[in-house]
């Protein structure tokens, strides 16, 4: 759970967009599952990666679902 808190942190640091976020949840699960969704779509799976999301490697595929739509 540190990783993902930290994220949270990473994405309200984010000034590009964390005035548009209108809402993070956070779901603990357990077998080391790790997502990101953002309205409903998939945009990051650790099982499909194999590893944690990289510093900045959210907020980039946030910025490009919300830019490509």
């Amino acid at each position: 759970m540190p990783k993902a808190i930290s994220l949270v942190d990473e994405l309200m640091d984010d000034t590009n967009f964390r005035y548009d976020i209108e809402e993070i949840i956070l779901m603990p699960k357990g077998g080391g599952i790790f997502e990101v969704t953002i309205n409903d779509q998939l945009i990051y799976s650790k099982k499909e990666k194999g590893r944690f999301p990289e510093k900045k490697e959210v907020p980039t595929l946030i910025r490009e679902q919300v830019l490509n739509g």
